[in-house]
């Protein structure tokens, strides 16, 4: 099991970014029935998101986040040594979106560039994957970015996921620092993959059914649309993310005290509430983002973090931040950042016009 200090590594700052684009739960009502969409907000949180535009995929919004950390770190563009992605909306099945990324960005070529297909738990593997490739020296500066724009992938005629899901992209700035470590456990139940899966598309069943249809009151959706088993999933994380929070607390002493925020995996606000009284960490200390940007996946997290913090308080944060989901898989880090560094969360209708373009 994967489990530790990672060592040398220090969080130097976030950025996210959404689309302008605002959906109101509320407008579902007549689609699924006021009283199902009034229970459905109680128990998730969920009272608006952001839904990307046709043309803006999740790396034109992680691009967006990008430009701007960097500039308000002013990075040498040249001094970044390696660009991670993060995303299950990539722009193409292939090159990696990273590779785009890196060209858009300027990027030197003595750069490592690659692509991480995770979803909930992709902030928390993310931050050891970049911390990681640091661990020489050789890699001073990463630029650990990831996003997804989920709406794409659901049916809009599922009530169990299309009201969950919002769009966003995100970028870290992590830098090499002998001063500097983040304690971190991680944890994989592939048995459990049917819980959250798109099932055509990919070369294991490439030739699914376009045609929807009902799975249940209110879901109806095709092979290439997003399944999730709610019920599963939610099992799941309130048994394993409590037990992992109090061994993970335990094995590096760290009490309540000592942390200034709580941010979790936004995937439904009843359950982050169940899981902090099961995990003994008190509720002033959550932070929670999905009640205006939706489920994000893997940008949820640094989403969470720059909502709490992004122009609106200064000073080095402690955070804890697991996430859980999809694979099955669940981690978490603990780390420090300057609060100034966490920017405003940006909104944009920017998306890369060039990469729409047909190959002769």
């Amino acid at each position: 099991m994967p489990k530790g200090i990672l060592k040398n590594v220090a969080v130097r700052g976030i950025a996210c970014a959404v689309p302008k684009n605002v959906v109101e739960t509320s407008e579902s009502n007549e689609l699924f029935g006021e009283e199902n969409v009034s229970k459905f907000i109680k128990m998730t949180g969920v009272e608006q998101r952001r839904v990307a535009l046709e043309k803006q995929t999740a790396s034109d919004l992680a691009f967006v986040a990008a430009k701007k950390l960097i500039d308000h770190l002013k990075w040498d563009i040249d001094s970044i040594d390696g660009l991670i992605f993060v995303t299950q909306s990539p722009d193409y099945t292939a090159p990696a979106t990273a590779c785009v990324l890196h060209g858009r960005l300027g990027l030197k070529n003595n750069c490592i560039a690659f692509d991480v297909n995770l979803g909930c738990s992709g902030f928390v593997y993310g931050v050891y994957i970049a911390g990681s490739l640091m661990q020489t020296g050789d890699t001073k500066r990463v630029l650990f970015m990831g996003g997804d724009t989920s709406t794409k992938a659901i049916s809009p005629f599922d009530k169990s996921a299309y009201m969950l899901f919002g769009d966003s992209g995100f970028a870290t700035a992590l830098e090499y620092d002998k001063s500097s470590q983040i304690p971190y456990c991680y944890y994989t139940d592939g048995t459990g993959y049917k819980s959250i899966i798109t099932p055509a598309g990919a070369c294991r069943n490439p030739k699914g059914s376009h045609e929807r249809r009902e799975f249940g009151e209110g879901v109806i959706r095709s092979d290439y649309e997003l399944y999730m088993n709610g019920a599963e999933v939610f099992d799941f994380t309130i048994n394993e993310v409590p037990n992992m929070l109090k061994s993970f607390t335990a094995e590096h002493n760290i009490s309540h005290n000592d942390y200034d925020l709580f941010a979790p995996h936004q995937a439904n606000v009843f359950m982050l509430k169940h899981i902090a009284k099961k995990a003994k960490i008190p509720l002033e200390k959550l932070g929670v983002s999905m009640d205006r940007y939706g489920n994000t996946s893997v940008t949820s997290i640094p989403i969470t973090i720059c909502d709490a913090y992004g122009g609106k308080e200064q000073g080095n944060k402690k955070v804890l931040a697991p996430g859980f989901g999809i694979g099955l898989s669940w981690g978490t880090n603990y780390f420090d950042v300057l609060a100034e560094n966490c920017l405003p969360i940006i909104k944009t209708d920017d998306y890369f016009e060039d990469g729409g373009i047909v190959v002769d």
